[in-house]
């Protein structure tokens, strides 16, 4: 197939659009050319919103849109598509509002999400631009997301804290529920759709949600260690010394279990993400929380 994957330069963009290039298709990358590009990849050179012509006269069996956060990316893309098969939107769990009951189901009423604000909204207004012009576009929506190229400080902070053999500051019981999705899995969800086409449109995605003790204690091992928790019930804020929102959910993921029969254990997953950052720490866009930690804790 050909192949356009929106991104190609960050985390899941790059690593789809290596999956693909793998597996032998021609991959078109879209993106401004500013960071290296992949190996067996052609690159549009430009910013999304200046396309202009350069899709002319190209034909895509498939687009892949990582990186559309608005309608109005929606949009300037569909302007600049010649001609295409099938569209496929990597969108985000951020359109459920937090008031609903869990488990998220697709066919729930979407809207403002108070922990995601604009960036939950606006994926959701992407996704209504995208349906109304290609109503047959599949779209995904995901939970966290965590692999090889992950430049966001997530298990790449609990790496950290488990190779300098620190406790672990844990917030309140680390009772909360999480949900992740390895990027590997990501990319056959999206190949699934190409080659199945079912009929459903929108698709939940992710593992069986764990608690964020059990999250850490996984990303520990993977890194050869144990952790001793420490639990933070004073009512400190927790994005201050941890990466994720004193929020849980969990998505219904039936639809996806009735097309991919297997996942990626999140050890397997932990473990290669863990190798992939020991030999890549500098790609990851750190923030202050072992700062905070040593200034507040210790």
């Amino acid at each position: 197939m050909n192949i356009l994957v929106t991104g190609g330069t960050v985390f899941v963009s790059k690593y789809i659009a290596k999956y693909f290039s793998l597996k032998g298709h021609a991959v078109f990358v879209l993106n401004r050319n500013t960071k290296p590009q992949l190996p067996n990849v052609k690159l549009i050179e430009c910013a999304r919103e200046e396309i202009n012509g350069r899709l002319k006269g190209l034909h895509f069996d498939a687009v892949i849109d990582v990186n559309a956060y608005t309608s109005h990316d929606i949009n300037t893309l569909l302007d600049a598509l010649e001609s295409f098969d099938n569209y496929v939107m990597v969108s985000s769990s951020a359109v459920y509002p937090e008031t609903l009951e869990i488990p998220f189901k697709e066919t729930d009423k979407c809207g403002k999400n108070k922990f995601w604000g604009d960036y939950g909204t606006n994926k959701l207004a992407a996704e209504y631009a995208l349906l109304k012009r290609v109503p047959d576009a599949y779209i995904i929506r995901s939970p966290y997301l965590y692999g090889e190229y992950n430049n966001i400080y997530r298990e790449a902070f609990v790496f950290d804290c488990a190779d300098r053999d620190m406790p672990f500051y844990i917030p309140k019981d680390g009772l909360m529920p999480l949900q992740f999705f390895h990027i590997e899995d990501l990319s056959r969800a999206v190949e699934t759709l190409l080659t199945i086409k079912p009929k459903r449109r929108i698709f939940n995605v992710g593992n069986a949600p764990i608690t964020v003790k059990e999250w850490v204690e996984y990303c520990y091992s993977a890194a050869g260690k144990m952790p001793r928790f420490k639990y933070v019930t004073d009512g400190t804020e927790q994005r201050n010394y941890f990466p994720f929102y004193d929020y849980g959910y969990v998505l219904d993921t039936t639809a996806q279990s009735e097309l991919m029969e297997s996942l990626m254990p999140i050890e397997e997953g932990l473990s290669r993400a863990y190798i992939w950052y020991k030999a890549n720490r500098s790609q990851v866009n750190r923030k202050n929380y072992l700062e905070y930690i040593k200034r507040n804790f210790n």
